[in-house]
């Protein structure tokens, strides 16, 4: 079974207002996947903590892309993608 990455209506904006497609997001959040399974993948990924308890973080350039996944079921979804200076505000 295939993991389903959801987006939110933030980070399509985001994505749209900088003439990013959902393919920059979606293959990071896959590899990341990838490594919280025991795959050797290079993706900047950490836990969150504080306000974000429960979320990991993405770092690609001055992008960040904030997002949660259930094993469970699968899915994964991204709730905020934004520069640095902002996204976790």
């Amino acid at each position: 079974m295939e993991w389903e990455i959801a987006l939110s209506r933030q980070a399509h904006k985001f994505l749209a207002k900088n003439h990013l497609s959902d393919d920059f997001v979606i293959p990071l959040v896959g590899r990341a996947l990838g490594k919280f399974f025991g795959g050797s993948v290079s993706v900047d990924v950490k836990r969150l903590s504080g306000a974000w308890a429960g979320y990991y973080r993405i770092r690609s350039g001055k992008i960040r892309i904030i997002f949660a996944f259930d094993a469970e079921e699968r899915r994964a979804f991204v709730e905020v993608v934004d520069y640095r200076g902002s996204v976790y505000k």
